[in-house]
Formats: C-alpha cells, sequence, structure tokens
C-alpha cells in the first residue's frame, strides 16, 4: 500500500530544509534606540527642501537606469544616451502637465453652465424625502449657525452707541507696474521651477557617474562585505525600477479605458479624467479612489438624471477589478515586498514628513529601506517591519501558537503546509521542531507544569484535527498510480527519496519516555503510522513506569516506539528497554531521541542502540517509521556486567563445593 510513500527530505524547493536548528537560534533583531530614530526624522522634516529633490532625482535614476543601459547597447554614446533618456522624460512630464493645466481652465470655465443640474438634483432630494429629510436639517442647522455668527459680530456693545457716522466715499485706484504684474505671475513659479531644474541636473549627474557613486558607497558602508553591499545595490535598483516601470504601464493600461469610456459617456474632458487617473494611480490605495470621485461629480453635474453617475461608477469598478486581479498580477513578475500594512503606514510617515510628493514617493521609498535591511544586518528591523517575508520560522510560529493554547490556528497553519507536502514531512520539519523548543524552554526552567501541558494538549488536538488528512493520504496511497504519474527514475530531484514501508499486518505502540511533550510528538508518530496501514495503539509516559508496565497489553504488539525529546534520557531509555523486553521477550523496542538534525550519523545510531539492547534508535520521523516497520527479529536481552560478574561467582563457588 505504502511502497512508493515518500518521506519529508525531497522537494527542497519549498524551503522547510532551511529551518535552523534549535541549539542555533536565529539572532535576536537589534533595533535603534529612540535618539538615532528622532534625530534621523527631524533631519528628514526639517532638511526636505534639501532631502525631497534628492530622493525624487535617486527614484528617477534607478526608473532611467535600465533606459539608458539599453541605449548603450545600442551604440549610442554614454552622455547622448543620458541627455536623451533624461530630457524625453521630463518632456513627457512636461506635456503631460500642459494638458492637464488647459484641461483643468477648460472645465473651470464651463462649470456655471453645470449649476442648474446640481441645483436640480438636490431639489429632487428634498422633495421625494431622501433619507429621512437630512439634506433639510443640516441646511436648517447650517443657517442659523450663520445667522448666529452675523448677530454676534453685528451687535455693538451697548457702551459703544453713537449716532451713526455718514459713510466716506472711497474710490481704489490701482497703479501696478507692468514689471509688478509679471513680479505677481512668474514669483510663484520661480520655487518649483527652480527644484525640477535642480532635479533634471542631479538626475544627469547621477546617470553619467552611477559607476564611480556605486564604487564610493561601497567603499563608505560595505567594503567589508563587498558580496552583501552589491547584492543589495542590485536588488534595490531591481526593485525600484521594475515597480515605477510596471506601475507606469499598468496605470497606462487602466487610463486610457477610463478616457475612452468617460468619452463614450458623454463626460466632458475625458482626456483630463484619465490623465489624472494614470497620475493618481501611483498614490497607494486613496489615488484611485480621489480618481473616480472627480468625475463622478462631473457625472453628476452634467446631466439632470442619474443614469450617467451609474454607467461612471460601473466603468471604474470594472476597471479596478480587471487592473487589480488580471493586469497587475500578470506584469508584476515579483511583488515590491511590502506588506500591505506596511504601505499604508508608510504613506501616512512620508505625506506627513514631505507633504503630496511624499505620499508619492511613498512605496518606492520603503522598498530602498525594506532592501537595505534585508542585506545589512544594522537595518535588518526595516525588513521586519515592512518586509512581506515570513518573520518567524515555520516551527516557531507553529510553537507559538500551541504556546498560546490555540490549537485551531495550529491547525490552519498545518493544512496549509499539507497542501505541498506529506503529513511526515510536516511532521518531521515542522511540528517536532516546534516541540523541540517547548523542550528547550522546559529545560531552561521558563515553562511551568500547566503550561507544558497546554501546549503538549494543544498539539494532541491538532493531531486529531490532521485526522481527515491522514485518512486522505491514506487513501492517495491505496488508489493504483495511473501511467503517466509514474516517477521518473532518472529524475535527480527524486534520489535522495526514501521509501516508507508498508505496516499492514504490523501492530506498533507509541509512547513518550518521561513527558506530556513526549506523549505529543508520540502521537505524531502513531498518525503518521497510520496512514501506512499500521495497526497502532497509545500510551503515555506515566504508563512506562516501574509499577505500570507489566500492566501494558503486550500480547499483540510487535514493536513499541518510546520518543524522547530530551536527548540527556539515554539512561532512561536503557532502563525502559530492559523492562518492556522482561515484560515480552519477542517484542521489539526501538528508541526515538527527536532531532531536528534528523539526518544523523547511522553508526552513532547502531552503536547507541546496542549500549542500550534497543533494536533500533531513530533521531527523526522517517527513520523512526522505518524501524518500527522493519520485520527483523527482535535482540534478545542482554545481561547487565553485574549481574554477570554475579553469576559466574555464583557458579565458581558451587563447582568448588562439588570438587571438595
Amino acid at each position: 500500500m505504502a511502497a512508493n510513500r515518500r518521506n519529508g527530505m525531497a522537494s527542497p524547493a519549498h524551503g522547510l530544509e532551511d529551518i535552523l536548528s534549535p541549539a542555533a537560534p536565529h539572532p535576536r533583531t537589534s533595533l535603534p534606540n529612540v535618539a538615532t530614530i528622532v534625530t534621523t526624522v527631524a533631519a528628514l522634516y526639517f532638511g526636505r527642501e534639501v532631502f525631497l529633490p534628492i530622493a525624487i532625482a535617486l527614484l528617477l535614476t534607478f526608473a532611467l537606469a535600465p533606459l539608458v543601459s539599453a541605449l548603450k547597447r545600442a551604440g549610442i554614446p554614454r552622455i547622448a544616451a543620458v541627455i536623451v533618456s533624461v530630457l524625453g522624460a521630463f518632456a513627457a512630464l512636461a506635456l503631460f502637465s500642459f494638458i492637464v493645466a488647459t484641461q483643468v481652465s477648460e472645465l473651470a470655465q464651463n462649470i456655471p453652465v453645470y449649476q442648474a443640474n446640481i441645483l436640480t438634483k438636490v431639489r429632487s432630494l428634498k422633495e421625494t424625502g431622501v433619507g429621512g429629510g437630512i439634506i433639510a436639517r443640516l441646511s436648517k442647522v447650517v443657517e442659523r449657525v450663520g445667522q448666529e455668527i452675523d448677530r454676534q459680530e453685528t451687535s455693538p456693545p451697548a457702551a459703544t452707541l453713537e449716532k451713526p457716522r455718514e459713510p466716506v466715499p472711497v474710490e481704489i485706484v490701482s497703479r501696478e507696474r507692468p514689471l509688478e504684474v509679471l513680479q505677481n505671475i512668474v514669483g510663484p513659479l520661480i520655487s518649483p521651477l527652480g527644484s525640477a531644474g535642480l532635479i533634471i541636473v542631479v538626475v544627469i549627474f547621477m546617470l553619467l557617474e552611477r559607476e564611480d557613486l556605486r564604487d564610493r558607497f561601497i567603499r563608505l558602508v560595505g567594503y567589508g562585505d563587498l558580496h552583501r553591499t552589491t547584492e543589495a545595490l542590485q536588488d534595490a535598483g531591481k526593485r525600484v525600477g521594475r515597480y515605477l516601470l510596471m506601475q507606469l504601464v499598468v496605470n497606462i493600461v487602466y487610463a486610457v479605458p477610463i478616457a475612452a469610456g468617460l468619452w463614450v459617456l458623454g463626460i466632458p474632458n475625458a482626456l483630463l479624467w484619465g490623465l489624472l487617473a494614470l497620475g493618481l494611480r501611483f498614490v497607494p490605495y486613496i489615488g484611485p479612489a480621489i480618481g473616480m470621485l472627480l468625475p463622478l461629480f462631473l457625472a453628476l453635474a452634467v446631466a439632470p438624471g442619474w443614469s450617467l453617475v451609474l454607467w461612471t461608477a460601473a466603468l471604474f469598478v470594472v476597471m479596478e477589478l480587471i487592473t487589480g486581479n488580471v493586469v497587475e498580477p500578470w506584469l508584476y513578475g515579483s511583488r515590491t515586498g511590502l506588506s500591505s500594512l506596511a504601505i499604508i503606514v508608510a504613506a501616512i510617515f512620508w505625506t506627513w514628513l514631505w507633504g503630496p510628493l511624499g505620499l508619492v514617493l511613498s512605496t518606492p521609498l520603503t522598498v530602498c529601506l525594506v532592501v537595505l535591511g534585508r542585506h545589512v544586518p544594522q537595518f535588518e528591523f526595516l525588513d521586519v517591519l515592512f518586509g512581506n517575508e515570513p518573520v518567524l520560522e515555520p516551527h516557531a510560529r507553529l510553537y507559538q501558537r500551541l504556546l498560546a493554547g490555540d490549537p485551531d490556528e495550529a491547525t490552519d497553519h498545518a493544512e496549509e503546509m499539507l497542501e505541498e507536502k506529506y503529513l511526515v514531512e510536516f511532521y518531521d520539519k515542522v511540528a517536532i521542531p516546534a516541540l523541540l523548543l517547548g523542550e528547550q524552554d522546559r529545560a531552561r526552567g521558563v515553562m511551568g507544569d500547566q503550561q507544558r501541558r497546554q501546549v503538549a494538549e494543544s498539539a494532541l488536538a491538532m493531531v486529531a484535527n490532521l485526522d481527515d488528512s491522514a485518512h486522505e493520504e491514506a487513501e492517495e496511497e491505496d488508489a493504483p498510480p495511473a501511467a503517466e504519474e509514474e516517477p521518473d527514475d532518472k529524475d535527480p530531484s527524486r534520489e535522495d527519496e526514501t521509501e516508507l514501508p508498508d505496516g499492514t499486518d504490523m501492530s506498533v505502540l507509541c509512547t513518550g519516555g518521561r513527558g506530556e511533550l513526549d506523549d505529543a510528538a508520540a502521537g505524531m508518530l502513531a498518525q503518521v503510522l497510520e496512514v501506512q496501514g499500521t495497526t497502532v495503539s497509545k500510551a503515555g509516559f506515566a504508563d512506562m513506569e516501574p509499577a505500570n508496565i507489566r500492566r501494558l497489553e503486550l500480547e499483540t504488539i510487535d514493536t513499541v516506539v518510546v520518543g524522547f525529546l530530551n536527548r540527556d534520557s539515554i539512561k532512561h531509555a536503557r532502563f525502559l528497554v530492559r523492562r518492556l523486553k522482561r515484560a515480552k521477550a519477542a517484542l521489539r523496542v526501538g528508541i526515538v531521541f527527536w532531532s531536528q538534525a534528523a539526518n544523523e550519523d547511522k553508526e552513532a545510531a547502531e552503536k547507541l542502540a546496542r549500549d542500550i539492547n534497543a533494536d533500533f534508535v531513530a533521531h527523526g520521523m522517517v527513520d523512526a517509521v522505518v524501524g518500527a516497520l522493519s520485520n527483523e527479529p527482535p535482540i534478545a536481552l542482554k545481561l547487565v556486567a553485574k549481574r554477570r560478574m554475579r553469576r559466574q561467582r555464583t557458579t565458581s563457588r558451587k563447582a568448588s563445593a562439588a570438587s571438595t
């Protein structure tokens, strides 16, 4: 039945084989002190006039670097490639801004035309009583508040009541000179134009001196680890450049149908709303909503009915669904590496720090910080806070759920992994290491008796919840494999796989050695043996007491497997083997010293088995199953050295007495 059963050593691509040993836990992530954080944030806030243009130039450099490299490969000189790329990009931005400004000016001139339709809809709402008269009540409240303010401002104090004076006519004469008029027009434009020119210059020099800046950065922060620093720079450039390019493509794919659809529906200035949808979609989460509200308001104003508003809303909703669920997953070969919560928090932080431009730059800037934390140990906390990678190892996450007494979430975690893994793999690589963490806490004295029992009970509850998954695996093993699904013997990924033996017509007793956690591990082993078709019985560590061993029903048992999470239980294991073999001489007894490094030295395990008189010693789930279902004859119980000497002395005394 289970001859084609595979162990958990295969399929290394899923990453479970990289779990760290409990003896060498992941180093603790260090956090910066409060003074460092406050100083950094204050410098970014008060120095935003300097840092904001540099940040924009840096991101544009990341975005334009692939284009410059492509032009260089096409045979264009470096300087020409840089100038063409930068001028082309800023010309596109200037054209975008000009079209938007023209459309806004045209829209402003037509706003009075739409006033009548808006008033008509407000009156219709009031007449139909939509909202229970909310509009009317709000209007009355606003009117009363305004009257009260006007009354307080216009009523003079009694002491100042005098005869009203006649108004004095005043004539205002405008005498502005042409130079002053020009200054009023050009003055507000000097600052943004100067910043734009500065950004252009910085981008050009960053692209021209990109290699030199890279070498200087490496020499400054990463000369001692060139590999890690180089990997960080390449990762940052690839992630940010790909994010900006793919986001631009996605926004264009989103904006073009929006503009065309609004034009078909008859919404004025459809080109403006398409361009705004393209630009606002760079703003995470709230950008698309803002881009939708403005056309909806205009649809409300241009038509007397409500059908145009509904069609406009449907257009945006459909395009958002298509873009979010089809276009983005298809175009994004890799994600930004940020969690959803991190994107929201980053948007809030950068908006507070640098205003609307900070909101637009929030995602790419945070991507750079996460890449820095992923490759530089001093900034690892950034990757932990904002990254989307799991921050806990699978076995540590499972142990945390068991420690919290939450077997349901632990079961959910297990079922997610069982979609790609076998049950024996999950127990061997995740569940047993989780119990080993619990044993470590018990040995260190940080886990009380009640908490230890809670962890064991949660683990056994999880095992019980996985009975359905175990039965499904057993049914899959019973089904004959299809011809096209037969494994290829030449597949190198299958070379290290071990076939688990068939357990039909065999009876095994699984029990813990010294505590509740050992019983939980024994329950996991028992479930794996049941999948193999074995008749399994379970016992607890209390049943292994000297007074209780003889009460065990061992007549129909072929093998007893005793598990220990504590590796210092060799003497106790020797005593249990001796007592069990005395209870039944033809009994095979195996000892499992659970370890995360399951592939330990086979010779050392065999030597230990001979030392404690066990039929086999295992360190992992697969070896335990193989040993329990072995057909080898049981090893006879060896006499202890002291008893052997005592018997020899008795025999010699009897021989000497007989000779005399």
